[in-house]
């Protein structure tokens, strides 16, 4: 359930057409007060982005409320300004306000050293604010990697081809709250040029790896008993979105394989088989239930 979202969103027009209405539940009891939860969004297509994850948020029965956030080092150049100064606060603007959780998201700078991103520094800043001020931060695809190496020191590596589908993960200690009533297998979209290594996170004493891949690698990591989740697949996307970039990249004459385990029988006319979706509901529902309070 979500509260308190702008009645002009355009995200809840997308999801009120897949009969998601997050803004249209039962009103929280007296009393209740929503978790509230800082949206970093990264992203270039900033709507599809926030339907994501309102789609996820709005599967727990939990009340919350939900803050988009932007950067003053970065210019979206792909979203209007329009949308970013109706729906977004730049983060020193929401900084000295309580949030009970945050979200980073993955963003198209991974081949970039983390350096050169051009608001690193900010980022950073936002990183160790999420370490003291927040209950639990997820830090998703891209802003894993970064977090992991701002934190821990974890480098990233780039990969020959492109991570690109739906693979299949197990769990390395299924106890944790975050995985409570997943499958022993469960698969996860990944969309990614850089990967983390096991033996790297294995080193860090602070670092515990909940989730892996034999052909996607590390999936979950977890630090200061979930107050930092790194989560290097993308489990918030879409239907569509595989075969969006797919698409995309074949109309632009990029190197780009068949997103794997993606499409019916390996057949874009076909359809998408969806096999990720029950279980970024549970996931995103954990975090809420047992990491935010």
């Amino acid at each position: 359930m979500i509260v308190n979202l702008p009645h002009n969103l355009p995200a809840i027009e997308i999801l009120e057409k897949e009969n998601i209405f997050p803004t249209k539940t039962k009103a929280p009891a007296t009393g209740v007060t929503p978790l509230r939860i800082a949206l970093l969004n990264l992203m270039p297509l900033k709507t599809v982005t926030e339907a994501d994850f309102i789609r996820l948020l709005s599967s727990s029965p939990l009340a919350a409320e939900l803050t988009f956030v932007r950067l003053r080092t970065h210019k979206s150049r792909n979203t209007p300004e329009a949308h970013l100064d109706t729906f977004y606060k730049y983060f020193d603007e929401v900084c000295n306000e309580h949030f009970d959780g945050m979200i980073i998201t993955g963003a198209p700078v991974e081949l970039l050293e983390f350096q050169d991103v051009t608001y690193w520094e900010e980022l950073k800043d936002i990183f160790n604010w999420a370490a003291d001020s927040v209950h639990s931060t997820l830090y998703i695809c891209w802003a894993a990697q970064a977090g992991l190496y701002h934190f821990h020191g974890i480098n990233k590596y780039p990969l020959d081809r492109k991570q690109f589908g739906v693979f299949p993960h197990t769990l390395n200690n299924p106890d944790v709250p975050l995985f409570r009533g997943f499958d022993g297998e469960f698969y996860i979209p990944h969309s990614r040029h850089t990967e983390i290594r096991r033996e790297d996170i294995l080193k860090v004493p602070a670092l515990e790896l909940l989730s892996e891949s034999e052909s996607a690698s590390v999936y979950a990591v977890m630090s200061r008993g979930g107050k930092e989740i790194y989560l290097t697949g993308h489990q918030e996307y879409a239907a569509c979105a595989l075969h969006n970039e797919y698409t995309r990249d074949l109309a632009k004459g990029l190197p780009i394989d068949m997103p794997v385990n993606y499409y019916n029988d390996n057949d874009m006319k076909k359809g998408v088989n969806v096999r990720w979706y029950a279980h970024a509901n549970i996931l995103f529902s954990n975090w809420l239930n047992y990491y935010l309070r």
